[in-house]
């Protein structure tokens, strides 16, 4: 989950608990400017802000904040009311805590629980596996709790391993947005994120005052607020953000910008699981995304700001990027209606 760009893998999971409710699936979508025939693309993308929309009406509809996940409904508000319950805490550790006796109350089969010893702590949640066959709850609390804790303390908490007790899913590549870390493993005994002990010593930097801002988009804003600053993949796209729309530097300029070697560059890009090429492309599609979304924008407009001469040149990289073309993503999220050729 690129956070300038959305999977569309994690539409289709959030879906599950809907389908099980009966609702209307193309209805729901439709308010949110996404048309169902883009669930289909197994490479489309959306963006931050529709997804965020996308997750709160799903809330809205379902009037639950596990969307139909689980056998007995969340009622809404009920996060909100954790939020204030920890608002007034003293340190992060403490808050924690007490979130965790406030989910308690509920019952023991759905919770995230908190472990500490000498230098580390672990986040680790406990959904039942039934309920959750791709996973997405169990993802959506780690990052609602990561991205939570490091809202408390106004800044975001590095991540030293996380564990999956499942097999590597198909939507891995995703993970180095969403729990970057020095250690990622599957198959483990138990699923959890792993940081310094000391975090959760640090003082809550929070009032009732911006708690009230925060609870406008919480907890749907958590699922793509938090972006990955440590990963090299994170500082080539600052980088080349500036150059968008003209000729991108060489492996060997960024290097040089990055005071590595191009040997080092290639190296740890390759231990993140990604090329100099692959960032490039990836940094082309999710602007891209976002100006086909604009509706004072052509085909023509969207390919030259993205540093294509020539329109086909665009259409071509673009379905290649996302499984669709510029022209038809573009429709298939309901906006800016035009006469260009779809193909």
């Amino acid at each position: 989950m690129s956070r300038d760009t959305i999977s569309i893998h994690f539409v289709n999971a959030a879906l599950t608990g809907v389908k099980r409710l009966g609702l209307d699936i193309d209805t729901l979508l439709s308010h949110v400017g996404i048309e169902a025939e883009l669930l289909k693309q197994p490479k489309a993308r959306i963006s931050p802000d529709q997804y965020t929309q996308f997750a709160r009406m799903l809330w809205l509809v379902t009037q639950d904040e596990h969307i139909g996940f689980d056998i007995q409904p969340r009622k809404l508000g009920t996060f909100a009311m954790m939020c204030q319950l920890i608002i007034h805490c003293k340190t992060l550790g403490e808050a924690l805590e007490r979130s965790t006796e406030f989910y308690r109350l509920f019952g023991d089969e759905w919770s995230v629980n908190l472990e500490r010893d000498k230098h580390e702590a672990r986040l680790i949640p406990a959904i039942p596996p039934k309920y959750d066959p791709d996973h997405f709850v169990t993802e959506s609390m780690l990052m609602i709790w990561h991205g939570l804790a490091s809202w408390l303390i106004e800044r975001r908490i590095p991540l030293e391993r996380v564990h999956f007790s499942y097999d590597r899913p198909k939507h891995a590549d995703e993970y180095d947005a969403l729990f970057f870390a020095p250690v990622i493993q599957f198959n483990a005994q138990r699923t959890e994120v792993t940081f310094a002990a000391d975090y959760l010593d640090l003082p809550i930097r929070q009032t009732e005052e911006t708690l009230a801002e925060f609870l406008k988009t919480a907890p749907a804003g958590l699922l793509v607020k938090f972006k990955n600053t440590n990963s090299l993949t994170n500082r080539i796209r600052d980088v080349l953000k500036s150059h968008i729309g003209e000729e991108m530097p060489t492996l060997n300029d960024v290097a040089a910008m990055l005071y590595l070697s191009p040997q080092t560059l290639r190296r740890r890009l390759a231990t993140e699981g990604k090329s100099y090429q692959g960032v490039k492309d990836a940094l082309r599609r999710d602007a891209a995304i976002h100006l086909l979304l604009r509706h004072d924008l052509t085909l023509e407009d969207v390919a030259q700001q993205v540093g294509f001469s020539e329109t086909s040149t665009f259409h071509r990289a673009f379905k290649k990027w996302t499984g669709v073309t510029p022209g038809l993503y573009r429709q298939l999220h309901g906006g800016y209606r035009h006469s260009e050729n779809l193909e």
